[in-house]
């Protein structure tokens, strides 16, 4: 099941462009996925469908953002090239063999924009580049409740002029994008699950690149388990889970580029890019 969150709240899609409202004292889900799942399928058994809402918001109340890095090799080759001239390349090469994986705080909801909004690149920085990613909706307890995809921008240059840069490499105003829809499934997502990112300029394509979920290093839980270890979410928390999808060293974004990010079984997260004035 696709849950969308719109401006009349959140609807659960039936198909064929329809959908029915959830009760708005029910709109955050906070159980666990077979719970969830049983009460959404409740919810579509006694009500009509109508047609969904248009223009789907970022599907984020009160979570937080955090993100996983270098979790696929394709992600530990870049971080290590980009940190290279400045020594600390050697850093991710341990993190992605260690036990622990890379963690870090992505954004708070006024950070996050929805589908076919802006998000931004930094006015400080000449490398930026679009992380697709498949971001995880976890419970107060840390249990996966369903997937959606994200946009994690990243300011390659600041970050490999030095690991402590990090922070300002990633977190900045309209620096993730999430949506278009969180998806709902009994059992966990199978490791074919393709993610495929375009980015387009003045219409054309000027890079593709596509990997999936079996490429990854680490599983879904385990980058979940960890990040719950002492840290606790009353509103639960969305997790991204790294990227296998990474720009040659040559790409740089620029204003007005379209990033449209497709995961199989969640649909198309779309945005335009902007620079801060």
């Amino acid at each position: 099941m696709l849950l969308y969150r719109t401006n009349s709240g959140w609807w659960v899609e039936t198909g064929s462009g329809t959908g029915v409202p959830l009760p708005d004292d029910e709109a955050q889900p906070v159980t666990t996925r077979e719970d969830l799942l049983q009460h959404l399928e409740s919810v579509v058994r006694g009500s009509t469908p109508q047609p969904l809402p248009r223009n789907p918001l970022a599907p984020i109340e009160l979570q937080e953002v955090w993100a996983a890095g270098v979790t696929y090799y394709r992600s530990r080759q870049a971080r290590m090239a980009e940190a290279e001239p400045a020594g600390g390349g050697d850093f991710y090469d341990r993190v992605y063999s260690a036990e622990r994986p890379e963690l870090f705080f992505k954004a708070t909801r006024h950070r996050v924009v929805g589908p076919e909004a802006a998000v931004r690149i930094r006015r400080d920085s000449n490398w930026n580049v679009p992380e697709p990613e498949l971001a995880l909706l976890l419970s107060p307890r840390g249990k996966i409740l369903g997937y959606t995809i994200a946009n994690d921008m990243s300011s390659r240059d600041l970050e490999g002029a030095n690991p402590l840069y990090l922070p300002q490499a990633k977190t900045y105003d309209a620096c993730c994008a999430l949506g278009p829809a969180i998806l709902v499934v009994p059992d966990p997502l199978p490791s074919s699950t393709g993610i495929h990112l375009d980015i387009r300029r003045e219409g054309q394509i000027v890079f593709h690149g596509s990997t999936s979920l079996a490429e990854m290093k680490r599983g879904l839980a385990e980058l979940a388990s960890f990040l719950y270890r002492e840290s606790s979410f009353p509103d639960g928390c969305f997790l991204l889970t790294g990227t296998g999808i990474v720009p040659p060293d040559s790409f740089t974004l620029a204003v007005y580029d379209r990033i449209d990010i497709a995961i199989d079984g969640i649909g198309t997260l779309a945005n335009t890019v902007e620079q801060a004035k």
